[in-house]
């Protein structure tokens, strides 16, 4: 069981949906939302690569849609604003490479119902997955992510929605908050650190103002205290950037994806996988349960982990740790989970109870999940806190 530290500060980061890896991620996520679009039951698996005027997409995919593969990672690349070949990498002028092919049947015999050793749709992949919530938050996510992840919401917002002002401002950037808890809870903003590409024209001094605006916006005042440090753009400069700066990789921000850091990773990364990939839609399902314990005020924060074998339809583990703070025993809430009826956790029922086949019913999309968090925005099921009375009852009962 952890013990809470009487004081510490605790730093995450976050990147922009410009980032060359949120790139890659977004494309990603953008083919598998096309694919399920057309067709619920597509298997998709696609890796994207970016750099200087040049997107690879790599991977396996079983699917009826006819998707045009090249005009999806154009359009991502335009909506999140390389649209200037000046700068090295652009929707209009990059070369698109497209190497996807069919899922192995290895694989697919079986995560498909009936066709492997198990009748039942078996998890795609051996592997652990973990979901955390805690209530420091009215998202019940950790601040220091939360917050980094509204810092770089609100500059993409400006730049999208008011270019004529913020002109100076490209799509590139990364922002990294550190919070100092007292007795687990946070109490203070130490320091804002924002590197945020631009143009050439731009003064150091707009940014740092403006920057120090939109942390007024966006993180509660109560933890502004008026003696955060800020570095901002701390090289100095940041005119070359994007995919023409570092090249991008799916899958390579795990960290910022989740919870910043705070509790552990299984190590999968989610985007480009269909829900059948447990790496994904296990780590969607953990975040549900361990949401709705605290919502439930069954403890104050909550780890659930949940762990696979490639083929079997039912967890092989199941492990809740609440720090301590949990109003029951973890042991009797791992049995509550254990059960089955409030939360099932094979992953056909996993699809099932969250619609991961069909986002677009759900208003939804994979590619929404692909830049600022997958977790702590009331628009995806997981996010839903709807079995606090079943919990509630359960806790009661034992």
């Amino acid at each position: 069981m952890s013990k809470i530290k009487v004081a510490h500060i605790f730093t995450s980061e976050s990147v922009s949906e410009g980032h060359p890896d949120k790139v890659c991620d977004q494309i990603s996520d953008s083919i598998l939302d096309a694919c399920l679009n057309q067709d619920p039951e597509s298997r998709v698996a696609c890796e994207t690569l970016v750099s200087t005027d040049l997107i690879v997409m790599a991977g396996e995919l079983t699917t009826q849609a006819e998707v045009n593969y090249e005009a999806v990672a154009r359009d991502v690349v335009a909506e999140i604003g390389y649209t200037d070949r000046s700068i090295g990498f652009s929707a209009g002028a990059c070369t698109v490479l497209v190497k996807l092919h069919k899922q192995s049947p290895d694989i697919s015999q079986g995560v498909t119902e009936g066709a492997g050793l198990h009748s039942e749709q078996g998890a795609g992949d051996q592997g652990m997955m973990f979901g955390y919530a805690t209530n420091e938050t009215a998202e019940l996510m950790p601040a220091p992510i939360l917050y980094s992840h509204k810092m770089l919401e609100r500059f993409a917002d400006l730049r999208k929605n008011d270019a004529a002002n913020f002109a100076f401002l490209r799509p590139d950037s990364k922002s990294q908050v550190s919070i100092r808890y007292e007795h687990g809870r946070p109490v203070s903003v130490e320091t804002i650190v924002l590197s945020h590409q631009h143009t050439e024209d731009m003064e150091a001094q707009v940014l740092e103002e403006l920057t120090r605006r939109v942390v007024s916006e966006v993180i509660p005042a109560e933890l502004l205290h008026g003696h955060e440090q800020y570095h901002v753009n701390p090289t100095g400069r940041f005119v070359t950037g994007g995919p023409n700066g570092d090249s991008g990789l799916t899958g390579r921000k795990i960290i910022v994806d989740t919870y910043g850091g705070v509790g552990a990773h299984g190590g999968g990364a989610f985007s480009g996988k269909d829900p059948s990939k447990v790496d994904r839609s296990a780590a969607y399902m953990s975040r549900y349960i361990a949401k709705n314990i605290v919502a439930a005020a069954l403890a104050e924060k909550c780890e659930v982990q949940v762990s696979y074998a490639i083929g079997i339809a039912q967890p092989l583990s199941i492990n809740v740790d609440t720090y301590g703070t949990g109003k029951i025993d973890d042991e009797k809430l791992q049995g509550i989970l254990e059960r089955g009826d409030i939360f099932d956790m094979r992953p056909a029922e996993i699809i099932k109870t969250l619609e991961l086949k069909n986002p677009q019913r759900g208003g939804w999309s994979y590619s929404q999940t692909a830049a600022y968090g997958h977790f702590g925005r009331d628009i995806f099921p997981w996010e839903n806190t709807d079995r606090i009375d079943a919990l509630t009852a359960a806790a009661e009962g034992v």
